[in-house]
C-alpha cells in the first residue's frame, strides 16, 4: 500500500473512533485567530492533532491544534481548530493530510478561512473578502504519484471556490448587514511578510489579499470534487507605501483576525444552515 494512502487511513480509523462513528458534511479550517467559529459547535467532541497518528502539530501563532466535531447551524460539521503550513517545515502531504481525512470521514463540502494582507489598496483592516480565485506560489499538493482513490492526475481548476457558494454568502452577509469584498487570493510560502515591492508585483498580477496558507487545502479538496467555499479576514494593509516607521507585527494580525471573527463566523453558520 502506498504509505501515503496508509497513513491517511490510519489518523481517519482513529478520528472515527474518537467521533463516535458521526459523519461530517462539512468541514472548516479556521485560520490565525479565527478559532471561535468553534465555540459555536454544539455536541462537540475534540481531538488534539498530536493524539492523531501520523499528524503533525500545528505551531502557528494563533492554531489551537484541534479537530473539532459537532453540529453546526443544524449541520454535522468537523472543524479544524488551526492548519498546518509549509512554512512550519513540513512537507505539503503532512500539510494536506487533514483535508484527506475529512474527506475520507465524509465531507461534501470544504470551508476555508485565513487571515490576509490587502494589497487592494481598496481594502482595509478587518474586511471580510469572499475568495474568487487564487493565485499559488506554493508548491502544489498533488506533486508525485498521484493519489487515484482521491480523484484524477490533472484535476480541472477552473472554479476553484464554488460559485453557488459564493452567491449564497453575499445573499447572507446582504440580509446581515454585514459588509464583504470579493478577490483574489495569493499564497507564498512564508514565514517572512512580504517586501513592499513584492506586494506591488501582487497588486499588478491580479492579486487582492496575500496569505501564507489555504490554497494546497483547496487543491486537496478540488482534486476530490469537493465544492469550496473560501473566506479572508483583511488583518493588515500589505501596500508598497509605508510610513518609514511601519512593520508588519504578527500578533497585530492574530488580533485583528479575531476582532474580525464573529462576522465571519456568523456568516459562515448561516451558509451551512442554508445547505
Amino acid at each position: 500500500m502506498d504509505p501515503r494512502i496508509e497513513r491517511i487511513n490510519n489518523a481517519t480509523d482513529f478520528v472515527k473512533v474518537g467521533i463516535g462513528g458521526r459523519v461530517p458534511e462539512v468541514g472548516i479550517v479556521l485560520g490565525s485567530g479565527l478559532g471561535k467559529l468553534a465555540d459555536k459547535i454544539s455536541d462537540a467532541v475534540t481531538i488534539p492533532y498530536r493524539d492523531i497518528p501520523g499528524f503533525p502539530v500545528s505551531t502557528a501563532i494563533g492554531h489551537k491544534g484541534n479537530f473539532i466535531c459537532g453540529t453546526l447551524g443544524g449541520k454535522p460539521v468537523m472543524a479544524m481548530q488551526g492548519r498546518f503550513h509549509y512554512y512550519e517545515g513540513y512537507p505539503m502531504e503532512s500539510v494536506v493530510l487533514p483535508i484527506r481525512v475529512m474527506i475520507k470521514l465524509g465531507i461534501r463540502r470544504l470551508f476555508v478561512s485565513n487571515a490576509a494582507g490587502g494589497v487592494n489598496f481598496g481594502f482595509k483592516v478587518g474586511d471580510l473578502m469572499i475568495i474568487r480565485d487564487h493565485i499559488n506560489l506554493l508548491p502544489n499538493p498533488l506533486v508525485g504519484k498521484n493519489l487515484d482513490e482521491f480523484g484524477p492526475r490533472f484535476p480541472d481548476m477552473t472554479r476553484p471556490y464554488d460559485p453557488a457558494l459564493m452567491a449564497k454568502a453575499e445573499e447572507i452577509a446582504s440580509s446581515l448587514g454585514i459588509e464583504v469584498k470579493k478577490g483574489v487570493y495569493l499564497a507564498g510560502t512564508g514565514p517572512s511578510y512580504e517586501t513592499p515591492s513584492e506586494y506591488k508585483y501582487f497588486r499588478l498580477i491580479g492579486a487582492d489579499a496575500v496569505g501564507m496558507s489555504t490554497i494546497p487545502e483547496v487543491i486537496a479538496a478540488r482534486h476530490a470534487s469537493v465544492p469550496v467555499f473560501g473566506m479572508s479576514v483583511i488583518t493588515n494593509e500589505a501596500h508598497d507605501d509605508y510610513p518609514e516607521d511601519y512593520e508588519n507585527n504578527g500578533d497585530d494580525v492574530v488580533a485583528a483576525a479575531d476582532a474580525a471573527a464573529d462576522r465571519m463566523s456568523l456568516i459562515f453558520e448561516r451558509l451551512i444552515a442554508s445547505l
